[in-house]
């Protein structure tokens, strides 16, 4: 019986609460003669403030040109930017600015979807030894990690120096597919010696009383932490989370001027990359058995960081040339 008073009271207090929100917008709207878009748009600035607001407001708005708009062609953006005008009787000479900075966020509206389905389909395409392309972008990660080493095999145990768990990376691909490859290689192109220090830490031994001659003796799964191509990997897991959980839209609309690209998605994870091992460091674990704890509380740390609207994960790396931060 209480939980049933619960919830009629929970119903009631929702539907309150809807009709009052409706009551209160029609009333404000009168008052300042300008319609919901119109206040969200002069009332915050571009980036993820303005933007998420405008999504919600068109999201649970009961006119379907607005709930439509959410999932229409980039190409399209201009004309329903002008049918939206014309619904909410704007006129666009005496509302320039309304119509651009309406368009801009909507941009990054439709370009989030659309990366979220680029990355996905990248997640789904699975690694194929046979295809000339994919072997290519694998040969090009070793030698960007390993310049100096040949590789004697495309089978060979050479593979966990740059962290790969046996001797044919192939099967260390299968949960992010080639998305976690094109990761890979992506840190390794553009910020180089940052990847390369990483690696090189990544193998250092956890405590100095073991020398370098010992050490280089050693299995390398007990060094100071990591595998570097496996936490690769999932960081990629990670970075993809936050992206099709919506938690990386605060970050990408803060630092897209207009539609997020797959370029952004690869920049924060080399982000990502960078301040985990950081964050591995500062946790200073006794053993690799410790990664899912680390990784589960840095994840944490990231999304709390993300909760900020006017949050910009801010990159420490080479890529930063790339303009990934929107000054």
């Amino acid at each position: 019986m209480k939980h049933f008073l619960r919830v009629v009271t929970q119903f009631f207090v929702f539907l309150y609460c809807k009709c009052l929100w409706r009551g209160l917008k029609f009333v404000v709207r009168k008052f300042t003669g300008r319609c919901e878009l119109q206040r969200i748009c002069y009332n915050n600035k571009h980036g993820a403030r303005r933007t998420l607001k405008i999504e919600s407001s068109m999201r649970y708005s009961k006119n379907e040109l607005l709930q439509s708009a959410l999932s229409v062609h980039p190409d399209k953006v201009e004309k329903t930017i002008d049918d939206i005008m014309a619904l909410k009787k704007i006129n666009p000479d005496t509302n320039p600015q309304l119509g651009i900075s309406l368009q801009a966020s909507l941009l990054q509206i439709v370009g989030y979807r659309s990366l979220v389905s680029e990355v996905e389909k990248l997640r789904r395409e699975p690694y194929d030894c046979d295809n000339t392309e994919h072997e290519e972008m694998l040969m090009k990660l070793w030698k960007e990690l390993r310049p100096d080493t040949p590789l004697t095999g495309r089978i060979s145990k050479q593979w966990c120096e740059i962290g790969f768990q046996g001797s044919d990376p192939k099967t260390d691909f299968r949960g992010m597919g080639l998305l976690g490859l094109h990761n890979l290689l992506y840190f390794a192109e553009h910020d180089k010696a940052t990847a390369l220090q990483m690696l090189h830490d990544s193998l250092q031994p956890k405590h100095n009383e073991v020398n370098k001659p010992e050490w280089e003796q050693k299995n390398m799964d007990k060094a100071i932490g990591y595998s570097f191509a496996i936490v690769g990997i999932n960081i990629t897991d990670l970075a993809y989370s936050l992206l099709v959980s919506g938690a990386l839209k605060t970050h990408l609309y803060n630092v897209a001027p207009e539609m997020p690209s797959l370029l952004h998605f690869q920049q924060t994870f080399c982000y990502l990359m960078q301040e985990f091992h950081r964050f591995w460091i500062e946790e200073d674990p006794s053993d690799i058995m410790e990664f899912n704890r680390v990784r589960s509380k840095f994840h944490r740390r990231i999304l709390r960081q993300l909760k900020n609207p006017d949050m910009a994960l801010c990159p420490h790396f080479s890529a930063s040339d790339l303009h990934l931060v929107n000054l």
